[in-house]
């Protein structure tokens, strides 16, 4: 199983456009909105999640250019794992695909049909399926999902579906046996973690803060107490402790305020002295 990391930064991708925060202005690498693609045979290619930036993305990536022939892709479907619109808005710029299936919890398809309108707007390009992510079926690779958190869109918060609203998903490969596991919203570290985990080859965590307290105060972008929380992202701080030997621990989905998103800075150090890896877009893993 080949995992591609096309994009490694939490919504609004790094440096942000509307921040001039010391981090946004500073010489860290850059970094494109979370999505990641995998692959059972390098051939046919599934997306887990689809950022805005799925263009660049897909561009910056030889694997899933179009090709051979002048309209065909290797794109073979999507799986999404939460309704955020930097998770699915990605989803239109993908509507002349000609037709994918997405995979996506009862409530996140409900959102995208009801709340905000994308599939009627994709479907009119024809011959996409929309399904639950509760009965995904791709050659070659096995998908479990578990729910982990209930935190729906801003969008979405006049929905009465229940959820779950945000998943994890357990990719294995059938013939070699490895496992990737997909978690880049976590609100906390939920029961059955540990054995969805469970000989993992890569574990993808959520690493959008690295500190309770990363969003209050004037050198945060100042968008004030208690809005990290109701973000419902578990810090770095929070996660790295659980971490056990065995699986390639890694952090995505960093947000613009996160200070690993420095090499230089001492948070990152410590992210690698517990166990984990702070990789870039465009790092690949084989499994």
């Amino acid at each position: 199983m080949r995992v591609i990391l096309l994009g490694t930064a939490a919504g609004g991708g790094f440096p942000q456009w509307n921040c001039a925060c010391a981090l946004c202005v500073s010489d860290a690498p850059p970094r494109t909105q979370d999505c990641v693609a995998v692959s059972a045979d390098g051939e046919g290619w599934y997306l887990l999640n689809v950022s805005p930036d799925i263009r660049a993305q897909i561009l910056a990536t030889p694997p899933l250019r179009a090709g051979p022939g002048p309209r065909e892709i290797p794109l073979r479907g999507v799986l999404l794992t939460d309704a955020e619109l930097d998770h699915s808005l990605g989803l239109l710029l993908l509507r002349e695909a000609g037709g994918l299936p997405v995979w996506a919890p009862d409530a996140v398809l409900g959102a995208l049909s009801e709340q905000f309108p994308a599939r009627s707007i994709i479907d009119g390009y024809g011959g996409w399926q929309w399904l639950p992510s509760s009965d995904v079926s791709i050659d070659g690779l096995r998908v479990s999902m578990l729910p982990v958190s209930d935190k729906r869109p801003k969008y979405a918060r006049s929905s009465t579906e229940d959820g779950p609203w945000v998943v994890a998903y357990r990719i294995e490969d059938v013939q070699t046996g490895g496992v990737f596991v997909y978690a880049p919203c976590l609100k906390s570290w939920p029961d059955g973690f540990d054995d969805f985990t469970r000989d993992a080859g890569l574990v993808l965590l959520d690493g959008t803060f690295y500190a309770p307290d990363e969003m209050s105060g004037a050198t945060a972008a100042e968008v004030g107490d208690g809005a990290q929380l109701a973000m419902g992202h578990l810090p770095i701080t929070g996660s790295l402790a659980k971490l056990r030997p065995g699986p390639r621990w890694a952090y995505t989905h960093l947000n613009n305020t996160n200070p690993v998103i420095d090499p230089a800075s001492p948070e990152h150090a410590a992210v690698l002295a517990g166990g984990a890896s702070l990789p870039l877009d465009g790092k690949e893993f084989k499994l």
